[in-house]
């Protein structure tokens, strides 16, 4: 069982930064892959980025490559995702995610097995 709980959300003008972080509890945290996914309101859940366990591999969506980036650290059983250059339309909820799947190319939500309860990012224009 992991539970994954999400912070750093908050209120930033376009073109700002955030950084979110994810703490996760377990102590099987570095076998899984990590991910961040974002809903907008009335919009389905959509994928961001995902790194494998050991953070040598990534894959971002293409509406945040360059702009967006996943990091992690193990020992503290945490993932980031520092968010740059930011747009209205990154405004939603993120969510983290772990999966027992391996990689980091899983885009799919279903892919995932734990979830956090999100945090909200809402940039203005």
């Amino acid at each position: 069982q992991v539970q994954l709980v999400e912070s750093g959300g908050g209120l930033v003008q376009a073109g700002g930064s955030l950084r979110l972080s994810c703490a996760a509890s377990g102590r099987t945290f570095n076998s899984y892959t990590m991910g961040w996914f974002r809903q907008a309101p009335g919009q389905e859940r959509e994928f961001v980025v995902a790194i494998n366990w050991s953070g040598i591999s990534t894959y971002y969506a293409d509406s945040v490559k360059g702009r967006f980036t996943i990091s992690r650290d193990n020992a503290k059983n945490t993932v980031f995702l520092q968010m740059n250059s930011l747009k209205p339309e990154d405004t939603g909820v993120y969510y983290c995610a772990a999966g027992r799947l391996g990689g980091s190319r899983r885009p799919f939500a279903a892919e995932y097995d734990y979830w956090g309860q999100g945090t909200q990012v809402t940039v203005s224009s």
